[in-house]
C-alpha cells in the first residue's frame, strides 16, 4: 500500500512551504498534528504558517502576474494538461491521502474525490479553447483579463475536489494563486503543490502555505496586493473573510453553507427516489455543502418513504476505510464528529422520530469518529434538525400536504446552495424547479455535470465555481472604445 505520509515526509515536504517555485523553510515555527479520524492517532505533523509566509507567497504571486497573464490560453491549457494527466498518473497515493487524512472509504476516494478533482481541470483546460477573451460590440472590443493575485481558501470536507475547482479556472484565466488548504486535511494538497512543480508550473504561479483560517486566511483576505479571495467553507468562515477583504475593496467569491431540499412530488417513483435521495444525502457522510438533508414528501406517503429510508441506511457499511466493502469511513475530525452527535440528541429531544440510527458509533465500533447514519421522520421546519447545517449523515424527512406547501417548506431557510425534484411529470417537475430559490436544482437524480455553475443563493455565498461560469469568476471586463474603427 502506498504510504503517502512516508512519501511527503521523505520528500521534505511536510514541514515546508510551496512558494516561488520551490519548497521553502516557513518563517512560523507552529505545528500541527494530522490526526487519522479511524483511529485518532496523530500520523503526522505540518508547518503552520504566518503573516511572514503570507507575504513571502503573495509578493511572489503578484512577481509572476504580469508574464503568466500574458502568456496565451493555449500555454495556458498546456500546463493545466499536464497537471491534469499527473493527478490521474498519482491518483492511488492521493487517494490513500484522503483515506489518511480525512477517513474517506478508499474506494470512494477513488471513484469520486480524484476523478470528480481532475474533471475540474479538465474542463478549465478545455473552456480556454473557445473563450472569447476578445470580443467585438460595434467598434468596442469587450476585453475579459485575469483579476490579478487570487488567494484561495479550500474545506477539508473535499480536499483535493475543491483545490482544483479553484486552482484550474484561475489559472485557465491568467491569474496567480495563494493557496491556504484547510489544516484538518493537507496531506491531498501538498501532493498537489508536488504536481503542480513536476507540470512546469512557473515560478509564482502557484502557492501554497498551510495555516488556520485567524492567521494565514485573515492575512491572505487582508492583503493589499491580494486582488481576490475564493473561499469554500462554514458562511461563519466566510463572512469572517468579507470583512477582512473589505477595506481593500477586492472581489470575494464565496461557496458557504447549505441545508438542501429534497422534494418528492405525488407522483414520484419512490423505489426509485428514496434510496436515491438517502445516498445522496450521505454522500461523504453528508460532509457535503449541498447534500439534501432535507427531504420533503407527501404526507399521505409518509410511512412508505420511511421504511424505503431505513432500508436504503441499513444497507451503509460504515467502518474501516480500507475495507473493500465499506461505504461509509469515520467522520473526518473530533469537532464535526460532536457537532454531529450533538444535533442527533437535539432532534430526539425537539421529539422528531427517529427511524433509524441515533446518537453514538455503529454497533460492534468502539474506537475512531464513526457516526451511524440516522434518519429523522415527522420533522418540522421549526426544529433545529431542519434549519441548521449539521454536515453529518443525519437525514430529516418533513411531510407536506400541498406541492405549494412542499416549496413553502424548501425555501424556509437561510440557504439556497442547491436542491432536488423528483416527479414523474416533467412540465411540473421544471415548475417547482423554478420556484426554489437555490443555486444549482437536480432534476430525477441527474448525471454530475462538471459543466453546469455551482454556488449558492442568499447565506450560501456569492459567485460561481465550475464550468465558464468559474472561470468568469477570476476575470475582470474592459471595455475599449474604437478597437474595430
Amino acid at each position: 500500500m502506498i504510504d503517502p505520509v512516508r512519501h511527503l515526509s521523505e520528500a521534505g515536504h511536510l514541514l515546508r512551504f510551496y512558494v516561488d517555485g520551490a519548497w521553502r523553510e516557513p518563517e512560523g515555527r507552529e505545528r500541527f498534528a494530522v490526526v487519522n479520524p479511524a483511529s485518532e492517532a496523530v500520523v503526522a505533523e505540518i508547518a503552520m504558517g504566518n503573516e511572514a509566509d503570507v507575504e513571502r507567497a503573495t509578493l511572489a504571486a503578484r512577481r509572476a502576474f504580469r508574464p503568466w497573464s500574458r502568456t496565451g490560453p493555449a500555454e495556458r491549457a498546456a500546463l493545466l494538461s499536464r497537471v491534469h494527466a499527473l493527478v490521474l498518473e498519482r491518483a492511488e497515493l492521493i487517494a490513500q491521502a484522503l483515506r489518511t487524512e480525512m477517513g474517506a472509504a478508499i474506494n470512494y476516494a477513488r471513484a469520486a474525490q480524484v476523478p470528480l478533482a481532475a474533471e475540474h481541470l479538465r474542463v478549465a483546460r478545455d473552456n480556454l479553447a473557445t473563450f472569447p477573451f476578445v470580443a467585438p460590440r460595434g467598434t468596442t472590443a469587450i476585453l475579459k483579463e485575469a483579476i490579478g493575485v487570487c488567494a484561495l481558501i479550500t474545506p477539508w470536507n473535499w480536499p483535493l475536489y475543491q483545490i482544483t475547482a479553484k486552482v484550474g479556472p484561475a489559472l485557465a484565466a491568467g491569474c496567480t494563486v495563494v493557496l491556504k488548504p484547510s489544516e484538518l486535511s493537507p496531506l491531498s494538497a501538498l501532493l498537489f503543490a508536488e504536481i503542480m512543480h513536476d507540470a512546469g508550473c512557473p515560478a509564482g504561479v502557484f502557492n501554497l502555505v498551510n495555516g488556520s483560517g485567524p492567521v494565514v486566511g485573515e492575512a491572505m483576505a487582508s492583503h493589499p496586493e491580494v486582488d481576490m479571495v475564493s473561499i469554500t467553507g462554514s458562511t461563519r468562515a466566510g463572512v469572517l473573510v468579507a470583512q477582512a477583504a473589505a477595506p481593500t475593496v477586492k472581489r470575494v467569491a464565496q461557496e458557504l453553507g447549505g441545508k438542501s431540499p429534497n422534494i418528492v412530488l405525488p407522483d414520484a417513483d419512490l423505489e426509485r427516489c428514496v434510496p436515491l435521495g438517502v445516498a445522496s444525502a450521505m454522500r461523504n457522510l453528508g460532509q457535503s455543502c449541498s447534500a439534501p438533508t432535507r427531504m420533503i414528501v407527501p404526507r399521505a406517503r409518509l410511512a412508505e418513504v420511511e421504511a424505503l429510508a431505513a432500508r436504503t441506511a441499513a444497507e451503509f457499511v460504515v467502518g474501516d476505510p480500507l475495507g473493500e466493502a465499506t461505504t461509509h469511513g469515520p467522520i473526518a475530525n473530533r469537532a464535526q464528529y460532536e457537532r454531529i452527535q450533538t444535533m442527533i440528541e437535539t432532534g430526539v429531544a425537539e421529539g422528531a422520530k427517529l427511524v433509524t440510527g441515533g446518537a453514538g458509533r455503529p454497533d460492534g465500533i468502539d474506537a475512531g469518529l464513526f457516526a451511524r447514519p440516522t434518519i429523522f421522520s415527522e420533522v418540522r421546519s421549526d426544529m433545529a434538525i431542519a434549519r441548521e447545517e449539521i454536515f453529518g449523515p443525519v437525514l430529516a424527512i418533513l411531510p407536506y400536504d400541498s406541492v405549494e406547501e412542499a416549496i413553502e417548506i424548501a425555501n424556509d431557510t437561510i440557504y439556497g446552495l442547491g436542491a432536488h425534484v423528483h416527479g414523474a411529470d416533467m412540465d411540473q417537475v421544471r415548475d417547482v424547479a423554478g420556484q426554489i430559490r437555490a443555486g444549482q436544482v437536480h432534476l430525477n437524480a441527474p448525471a454530475w455535470d462538471p459543466n453546469a455553475p455551482f454556488g449558492g443563493y442568499k447565506r450560501s455565498g456569492n459567485g460561481r465555481e465550475y464550468g465558464r461560469e468559474g472561470m468568469e469568476e477570476y476575470l475582470e471586463t474592459k471595455s475599449v472604445l474604437g478597437y474595430y474603427a
